[in-house]
């Protein structure tokens, strides 16, 4: 990309031909937190806390302390987040290439499916039907799975019962199909988690991370606005904090959108 072609970008977003879309949540004190069974350790919720705000701690300025775990919110989920991918040198936040953090997306909408069904799951049939309509995944692409989860709030977003979560999300088939054949740069969800709920009772266990991250790929999870994106055409920017050994970390995630 020339610089030319960059000013031209910065003209399109100042006109709107291209506009920016925000696919985060807001992080706060209520933002919904995988729930993980006995004996596992959960991650605590959001908490902030003032440290002066135009007070005698600081009369001027106003800041806060907060504390989450890096998978919290709308989060990344660095290969080295699963132990299928943490031998990778470059499998954490502060260590990946962050070429592989802005790239093409295509939005696969199974929010219909999702909606009659709660535990969904996509497989390859439904990808290739996509793709017949939408043409080939290409190689290094984010592929974004809509449900209008995020439309959901509280215990209807984690959607749980004694026999566990009901949410939807891909098969193993289905991951394997997007790594081995389309060579994916990352996979994206609307839910809390970028597995099925039911993916702890798979075959192979939770698959998207599993395979994802064990192929040194990533993940986005509880993404929101996947239905102001287009089939194909929007880019993701999507990158982590840059915490030293992170296995991910909560994040703003921006689509570039053509109007």
């Amino acid at each position: 990309m020339s610089a030319n072609s960059l000013m031209q970008l910065a003209g399109q977003l100042s006109s709107g031909a291209v506009k920016v879309v925000d696919l985060t949540q807001v992080l706060g004190p209520d933002t919904p937190v995988i729930q993980l069974p006995e004996p596992f350790a959960n991650s605590p919720a959001f908490k902030s806390e003032v440290i002066s705000e135009f007070d005698d701690g600081g009369p001027a300025w106003y800041w806060n302390q907060i504390s989450c775990g890096e998978h919290t919110g709308t989060h990344f989920d660095a290969p080295g987040h699963w132990i299928s991918g943490k031998e990778y040198n470059d499998g954490t936040t502060d260590t990946i290439d962050v070429n592989n953090l802005v790239g093409p997306a295509c939005v696969m909408d199974f929010s219909k499916e999702s909606a009659e069904n709660n535990d969904f799951l996509l497989e390859p049939e439904h990808i290739k039907a996509w793709e017949a309509e939408h043409g080939s995944i290409e190689a290094g692409s984010w592929v974004l799975m809509r449900t209008d989860w995020s439309k959901r709030e509280g215990a209807d977003f984690l959607n749980a019962d004694e026999n566990g979560p009901h949410t939807p999300g891909p098969s193993e088939a289905a991951i394997k199909y997007l790594l081995e054949e389309r060579n994916i740069m990352g996979w994206g969800v609307e839910t809390v988690g970028t597995d099925a709920g039911a993916a702890g009772g798979f075959e192979t266990p939770f698959p998207a991370h599993t395979l994802m991250h064990g192929a040194n790929k990533y993940g986005l999870a509880s993404l929101n606005n996947l239905d102001q994106l287009p089939p194909k055409g929007a880019i993701i920017i999507a990158p982590p904090l840059k915490i030293e050994n992170g296995s991910g970390s909560p994040l703003r995630v921006l689509a570039l959108v053509e109007s």
